[in-house]
């Protein structure tokens, strides 16, 4: 049942795209062609899957304000794809339900949001089941339309993010690359990336910026213990509780908190040699008069030129242009599919954030390649998920272009800070004693060990084994 082969492959995998030029088409959106046609997709082999399963452990968090909410549970959702050649795999995911979609969110308990999330989990491994699929890409195309559907009927919300029905695909997608990757013989994550998607993931950095997370409130003594510790890069979350005006004064006192406590620090990981700010509003701003005021403060207290982004402003029905802030915006929620991220960026947004972890590897990869190719930089933005999927990230953070200005890729993690059992769920990593896992002095080191073994993602974890044990 779980025997291995001589790749070091276990029996539980499943998807990916490895084929024509990137041809953005299902998940409702027009085809757009991006790069060099390849045609490879006939040396794959079609995967019959016979068996589907899946389970969910629910794990407790320490309070993660953002939204002007907050979230205190985290569901870790296991997908099992078995094929009929017997080569069984499974993928995690981490729900998010806050973050995809706040209606949702504030329309039921954390139980009920996250069971609804789940039961889309369910209904593609049931779409999935008696048929084949010969990558994950072009899979995540044909079973997305109905599973949105799926979501918005259950939900009762016909607005449903796009983003909510591709976070319950994460587990989902997890496996069909891993089975993917076992059935067609492939080494390590390099082998399983797509020839179109190559472009944009061809970087391979000795190093990864570890960016610990900062929610609405947070204690400026915590982010100076992290400066301490060697974090030069912190993710910031503002839009505070309350109306526009509180909110605003609020951010305002935060900036200047701060710069007061950071301003002054040195790193080697920029241009400038100053610790560069990051901050995420989670779509809390309404207009774009709020965010110049809070530009016009930064810029009275000299914080101005140590900005490297603001994350997601605005809600994604705000069209305004911000290519003239004289700050990089980036996109986050807002980009659910490459045709939204194109739309951010003809709307002046030059960054995009892109998350494996939470929009699926496929669509992550779709994302990175057309940002790549409008030159727009990328870096990796958390879920607050497991140790696991951190890494299903890293693979991902470690393997795009330099962010502007810093000399190696970013990748946000903050599962330390949130879970109340984070050590124990370290444990569940089957390479948790690795170089790469841990964080040292502000960065992961992602040497030729962590690319040989993939980061680890590739190997089995016991403990999520153990959820399928009859």
């Amino acid at each position: 049942m779980k025997s291995k082969n001589n790749n070091g492959w276990s029996r539980r995998t499943f998807l990916t795209r490895s084929g024509t030029a990137l041809a953005v088409g299902g998940l409702g959106i027009p085809s757009i062609s991006l790069g060099t046609t390849y045609s490879n997709d006939s040396m794959k082999k079609k995967i019959q899957v016979s068996h589907t399963d899946s389970n969910f452990e629910r794990e407790p968090l320490y309070p993660y304000r953002f939204k002007g909410s907050a979230i205190t549970e985290a569901w870790q959702t296991v997908a099992l794809m078995r094929s009929e050649s017997g080569i069984e795999k499974i993928g995690l995911g981490t729900q998010g339900t806050l973050w995809s979609d706040k209606a949702v969110f504030q329309a039921h308990s954390t139980t009920g949001g996250n069971a609804l999330m789940y039961a889309i989990t369910e209904r593609a491994l049931q779409l999935i089941k008696g048929n084949s699929f010969v990558d994950p890409v072009t899979l995540l195309d044909d079973i997305f339309p109905e599973v949105y559907a799926y979501g918005k009927k259950i939900t009762g919300n016909p607005g449903l993010k796009k983003t909510f029905a591709l976070n319950a695909l994460v587990p989902v997608d997890n496996a069909a690359w891993l089975l993917y990757g076992a059935e067609n013989g492939m080494k390590n994550f390099d082998e399983m990336i797509p020839d179109a998607y190559k472009p944009g993931l061809s970087h391979q950095h000795d190093k990864v910026a570890s960016i610990p997370s900062f929610s609405v409130g947070a204690a400026i003594k915590d982010i100076q213990a992290a400066a301490d510790q060697g974090h030069f890069i912190m993710k910031l979350k503002t839009g505070a509780a309350g109306t526009q005006k509180e909110m605003l004064a609020k951010d305002i006192e935060f900036l200047t908190a701060v710069h007061k406590t950071l301003g002054h620090l040195e790193t080697p990981y920029t241009k400038n040699g100053k610790i560069p700010y990051y901050f995420d509003v989670n779509e809390r701003y309404e207009k774009k008069e709020t965010l110049e005021r809070f530009l016009d403060h930064a810029r009275k207290i000299g914080a101005f030129e140590q900005i490297a982004v603001i994350e997601e402003p605005f809600g994604e029905d705000n069209h305004s242009y911000v290519g003239d802030l004289g700050v990089r915006i980036a996109a986050d929620e807002s980009a659910h599919t490459v045709e939204d991220a194109l739309q951010r960026i003809e709307q002046g947004y030059s960054a995009i954030a892109v998350k494996a972890i939470a929009k699926t590897m496929s669509m992550t990869m779709k994302i990175a390649q057309a940002a790549y190719e409008k030159q727009i930089p990328c870096f990796c933005a958390d879920l607050t998920v497991n140790p696991i999927l951190v890494d299903w990230n890293k693979n991902v953070a470690a393997r795009l272009a330099p962010f502007p200005d810093m000399n190696l890729g970013l990748q946000e993690t903050n599962g330390h800070q949130y879970y109340k059992n984070w050590d124990k769920m370290l444990g569940y990593h089957p390479m948790s004693n690795e170089s790469w896992v841990q964080t040292k002095e502000g960065v992961y080191p992602t040497g030729p060990e962590f690319y040989a073994k993939s980061g680890g993602i590739l190997a089995e974890s016991p403990h999520y084994e153990g959820m399928f044990e009859m």
